[in-house]
């Protein structure tokens, strides 16, 4: 007796993944709320004024020295190896692919541009705005200071703010701008910070970056995902554009395709009317060669076969017949026997 598998929650969820679900008619893409607005500009003045509290080498610069010289990678040593792999999920080439992926599966899905090429402006955003910060302030890492209780800038070190941080914050909070619905943003959301929570904090027990370091960086990313409604507009002229140069390229190659399909042969069309359709014509062949008069036969008139007398071949068992009259003609009248 064959019973069934009871379907397990994997299952489950792959079957909910193959249904192919149709274009969504309206994206819910997030606007520049006053909400919205309101944080970025906190977090912008976040931003500002740490950048203005290691220029002046106030309290935070102290801080940054105290933690580098506890040195928590020697502090606790057993979880060194944990935090080294941890940290890849900061670096920019490793989750911009595994990230790419996901949203390119989405796009393919729902029919649409717009997860990549929100993707595709926040990595752009977060290389011009953190590279020009980082290469501008010039701050040497811990492992680099010169001068110790010094704030280390202009120094031609590429360290403030942290990348790896920054570039956890869009990364992985992107999947929670680009959430569907209210309820998965949240979750994705708290996931992000939970994440790029813990990949500061893995820089700061390597040893590669200050604390405050840190800070800018989760502000720096913070400030991207913020601004990304105002790019909003951007994103949807380029799906467009990029929707539109496809269709063309699509109907370019389907009129090349009707160019070079073989044209038929012309077809007999029936007038109204007529009783009877006429068969199609048929392509020309080639002409029949001309029939030759077979070699056995004289020249000259010859008689119809049905006209000849039966002859019996040579060799032959079968004797020969001699009441036997052409087909042509009619029988010979047989005489009547008397009474």
């Amino acid at each position: 007796m064959r019973t069934e598998r009871k379907p397990t929650r994997l299952d489950r969820v792959f079957a909910r993944l193959d249904r192919e679900p149709e274009r969504p008619e309206l994206l819910d893409a997030p606007e520049m709320s006053r909400h919205r607005f309101a944080l970025f500009a906190g977090t912008l003045a976040f931003y500002l004024a740490i950048v203005w509290a290691v220029v002046i080498t106030s309290w935070l610069v102290r801080l940054d020295w105290q933690v580098m010289f506890f040195r928590p990678y020697q502090q606790w040593p057993e979880i060194h190896a944990f935090v080294d792999y941890y940290v890849v999920l900061g670096q920019r080439g490793p989750t911009a692919v595994m990230v790419a992926a996901w949203l390119g599966w989405r796009s393919w899905r729902q029919h649409t541009l717009r997860p990549l090429l929100a993707l595709g402006v926040s990595l752009l955003l977060l290389n011009v705005t953190v590279g020009a910060a980082k290469y501008g302030m010039g701050r040497l890492g811990p492992h680099y200071a010169t001068t110790i209780g010094a704030n280390e800038m202009w120094l031609g070190g590429d360290i403030f703010p942290s990348g790896h941080t920054a570039n956890a914050v869009v990364t992985w909070g992107i999947l929670a701008y680009l959430a569907s619905t209210h309820r998965a943003r949240r979750w994705l959301s708290a996931l992000s910070a939970v994440t790029s929570l813990g990949v500061g904090m893995s820089t700061v027990y390597l040893g590669t970056h200050w604390l405050s370091d840190v800070l800018l960086g989760w502000a720096a990313g913070l400030l991207i995902l913020l601004a990304l409604p105002w790019f909003e507009p951007l994103i949807t002229r380029a799906e467009a554009w990029i929707l539109g140069l496809r269709d063309r390229w699509y109907a370019r190659r389907g009129r090349q395709r009707t160019a070079r399909r073989p044209v038929g042969p012309p077809v007999a069309v029936t007038p109204p009317g007529s009783g009877r359709a006429e068969a199609p014509a048929r392509e020309p062949v080639a002409a029949p060669r001309t029939a030759r008069a077979p070699a056995h036969l004289a020249p000259g008139p010859h008689t119809a076969r049905s006209d000849r007398s039966p002859v019996t071949p040579a060799g032959s068992r079968r004797p020969p017949h001699s009441d036997r009259h052409p087909r042509s003609s009619a029988p010979a009248a047989r005489p009547l026997s008397g009474g």
